[in-house]
């Protein structure tokens, strides 16, 4: 019965990778579908979407039922509550991807995207694939440094998204209204991705240590303080 058990739990963490490189592969393809307006892309990101949501269904299922029939405790129990929250972001997560396609649907034949900031999006794109991917390494490995890592790296996001915004707001801007509505969320569809591929690598911490990400970057002293 206990081996049984802990290849539920094993079996749960293998789905929350495959999430993963799920919707980190979707908001890859989301990303190349705006820029080159290519609405097959489009559909295949949207419809795609349902195999994320379908896991986490079912991961939810089953980590709901690990807890009615073993009733785990400690170390057990945080990782069947911290796994249901990190379905829950990635989740999310793919939600965002499938909006970035649903906007290149909306939009074609021609790009959201203005083609002065084709090379931004195609960083935020590149970059929310890459946080999220670096968020499949820490659930597999558990590295808790990899894992803080990834606050600093969202960092580089936050930037990129700025950028937009400095944009949106010159002077110059002369692609209209509807186009700086669109521009606006496709800024904040980035942002949230990549806040979600840090919550995840944050609750892997929490999993590994039972302490927070925060707090254990709170404890740590600073070089040359």
């Amino acid at each position: 019965m206990r081996d049984a058990y802990h290849e539920e739990l094993d079996s749960i963490g293998e789905d929350l990778v495959e999430m993963a490189r799920l919707v980190g592969s979707a908001i890859g393809r989301a990303t190349t579908s705006m820029l080159d307006a290519d609405l097959k892309l489009a559909e295949s990101v949207i419809a795609a979407d349902q195999k994320v949501d379908d896991l986490q269904h079912d991961l939810e299922a089953r980590a709901i039922a690990l807890l009615a029939r073993q009733q785990p405790v400690a170390t057990d129990l945080r990782i069947v509550v911290t796994s249901l929250r990190m379905s829950a972001d990635l989740e999310r997560s793919g939600d965002l991807a499938q909006h970035v396609a649903k906007l290149a649907r909306l939009r074609f034949p021609d790009s959201a995207v203005p083609h002065d900031l084709h090379a931004t999006i195609l960083e935020m794109g590149q970059l929310a694939q890459r946080l999220m991917a670096k968020a499949a390494e820490v659930i597999i490995t558990k590295d808790v440094d990899l894992a803080l890592q990834l606050e600093q790296d969202d960092d580089e996001m936050d930037l990129l998204h700025r950028t937009l915004f400095q944009h949106l707001m010159d002077d110059r801007w002369k692609h209209g209204i509807e186009t700086a509505v669109d521009v606006t969320l496709l800024g904040r569809y980035y942002e949230r991705f990549a806040d979600h591929a840090v919550s995840v690598a944050k609750r892997v911490v929490y999993l590994v240590t039972g302490e927070h990400a925060d707090e254990i970057q709170a404890a740590t002293p600073v070089e040359g303080a």
